[in-house]
């Protein structure tokens, strides 16, 4: 398992990975971070337990560094395994803390040399830099679960991968929204805080692990009727406004917002295009161009 875009001590991914390493039967646990990031060895006070191969702990809020777990076992006899003994294994050097000769960049060599070794990434990359970390998991065909801004589906990059079924939605968060610690200057008010969190709408996962989620049939219940599902002026399909509007008794082509992703079952829609009509141009009815739409079929069973 690898995180590459997390300083162990600030990363939740890392903690949930290490207190659950033996439930959920995990070899190697690595979590690497980049040098450029604000919060690389933002917890030096807990640095100093650990035994640090390479350098003194008081470099590492200068040098980013990556953490290998092989083993987490109960070594303070507490009857639990948690950060503690994970803190004690690194201590005993069971487990290992490096620091990296690069400035852990996730392109870096030995960023990518970690990457060939993993069977499975988990973690929160760089929104902005979004469609090279995916470009790069593809490259070495990667299992992933990673976290992403919604607008990324509206990628050129990125949306041909899910409508090829290589890449697809997780279970999502509540309403799109992820609350995240953020080590910036906060110009958050206060109603877009939780528990010392930034709120940040129109978050998902995207993933190319199977999961239940993705084969739940989307009930239907409206018929089709002309004036309700209007063809587009440049594509033969019809506009539907809501998921939830899709007519259960249409085969043909029909364009949905892209929150349809959310509820895609592959084996009840083929998506067909994306946002553009037979004139590349945006899909438009009356000469009015609804927001992104998503271009779908029924398939027949």
């Amino acid at each position: 398992m690898l995180c590459n875009c997390d300083d162990p001590f600030e990363s939740n991914f890392f903690k949930y990975f290490a207190m659950n390493f033996n439930y959920l039967g995990l070899k190697k646990l690595i979590a690497t971070c980049y040098s450029g990031s604000p919060v690389v060895g933002g917890e030096f006070d807990q640095l100093s337990l650990f035994s640090v191969h390479g350098a003194a702990a008081e470099t590492l809020s200068r040098y980013p560094y990556k953490i290998e777990i092989t083993e987490v076992r109960d070594l303070n006899g507490d009857g639990a395994v948690d950060l503690v003994d994970v803190q004690f294994l690194i201590r005993t050097g069971k487990n290992v803390l490096t620091l990296l000769q690069g400035n852990g960049d996730f392109r870096s060599d030995e960023c990518i040399a970690l990457l060939k070794e993993a069977d499975i990434v988990v973690t929160n990359p760089p929104f902005s830099l979004f469609r090279e970390y995916v470009a790069q998991l593809m490259k070495y065909e990667k299992k992933f679960l990673i976290i992403g801004n919604q607008n990324a589906i509206t990628y050129k990059e990125i949306f041909p991968l899910i409508k090829e079924n290589k890449v697809w939605l997780g279970y999502g968060f509540k309403g799109n929204v992820a609350f995240f610690k953020s080590p910036y200057e906060d110009y958050a008010v206060s109603s877009q805080h939780k528990a010392g969190l930034i709120r940040v709408s129109g978050v998902m996962w995207y993933t190319n692990l199977d999961h239940k989620k993705r084969h739940e049939k989307l009930e239907l219940y409206k018929k089709y009727t002309p004036e309700e599902y209007p063809k587009y002026d440049n594509y033969d399909a019809i506009n539907v406004d809501k998921t939830t509007d899709i007519p259960e008794d249409y085969f043909d082509a029909m364009g949905v917002p892209i929150t349809f992703l959310d509820k895609h079952d592959p084996d009840q829609f083929e998506i067909v295009k994306f946002r553009k009509g037979d004139d590349e141009k945006d899909l438009c009815i009356n000469g009015k161009c609804p927001y992104f739409r998503i271009i779908i079929r029924r398939i027949l069973l």
